[in-house]
């Protein structure tokens, strides 16, 4: 029995995900689907008035196409930035639908796209989401790195915990500031249970973070259901409770999936947030 099956309502019940769905091509807001962001943050203990964290979550776009006034066909890159303090998120088929709903659709030009999904986005969210179209015609770059940090997956530990455990966290000694990440992340689809896969960057200042234990702790989530989100929300609060640092930002960058990767971040106040790259599997 997997962890969903203990878990109350989490708001994706009725969205498509899982479920066969005709898709639609031409412009259609409705097919947005958003998701009380605090249904899974009460279960972490997280208050919608004292947010432990800021941040945003990124989302890369790369089947985005529409007809332009004389029905011949753009197409484009996007970037979506939903704010972390937004009410809701916005489930991840939904926005697929959504974007593939503007191929047949005519628009003057890039510019209009984006005003009209920055509308829609905010809407659904219920904060301003930013928004960027990229079209392949103006040659955007991707930029793919890897973190300026210490990488924990060769080190040579045994593991048999596959359900977070936060208890496999700890620090002490001396104040460092360091970058610590791993390739090894994988979580499961709250709704569907399809493997996620990503990359976690953990950037803290304190005491040191016992190495072989965080990454016991992201191996943990290996067989765990939860959205992105939800999970790097999850990994925040973990660490900030159980290690107790000065400063903390955590991010993931998730591979893609129907044409989308998301990739959140969440960071204290004052922190800088996520570096601005892309993950090489993405």
């Amino acid at each position: 029995m997997n962890d969903t099956e203990f878990s109350p309502l989490h708001g994706a019940e009725a969205s498509p995900l899982g479920k066969p769905v005709a898709y639609r091509d031409t412009y259609a807001p409705e097919l947005l689907f958003p998701i009380e962001r605090q249904l899974k943050r009460d279960e972490i203990g997280v208050r919608a008035d004292a947010l432990p964290f800021v941040g945003e979550d990124l989302w890369n776009a790369y089947e985005l196409s529409w007809l332009n006034p004389r029905g011949k066909p753009v197409v484009a890159l996007a970037r979506f930035r939903v704010p972390a303090d937004s009410p809701r998120l916005i489930e991840s088929k939904s926005l697929k639908l959504y974007l593939n709903a503007f191929n047949q659709s005519r628009f003057a030009d890039a510019a209009q796209v984006q005003d009209i999904i920055a509308r829609d986005l905010s809407a659904a969210a219920g904060r301003p989401v930013g928004v960027e179209v990229l079209p392949l015609a103006d040659r955007p770059q991707r930029r793919i790195a890897y973190p300026q940090g210490i990488c924990l997956d060769e080190l040579d530990i045994a593991i048999d915990r596959y359900q977070p455990a936060p208890e496999l966290l700890s620090a002490g000694g001396p104040v460092v500031s360091e970058t610590l990440y791993s390739h090894l992340l994988k979580s499961n689809c709250l709704v569907t249970g399809q493997p996620d896969w990503g990359m976690v960057v953990v950037r803290y200042t304190g005491a040191a973070i016992d190495r072989e234990g965080l990454l016991r702790y992201i191996v943990s989530f290996r067989e765990h259901n939860e959205f992105h989100e939800q999970c790097v929300e999850r990994v925040f609060c973990d660490l900030l409770a159980r290690c107790q640092p000065a400063e903390l930002a955590v991010w993931a960058r998730y591979t893609r999936r129907g044409g989308l990767d998301i990739n959140p971040c969440r960071a204290t106040p004052g922190a800088a947030l996520a570096d601005e790259a892309d993950e090489v599997r993405q």
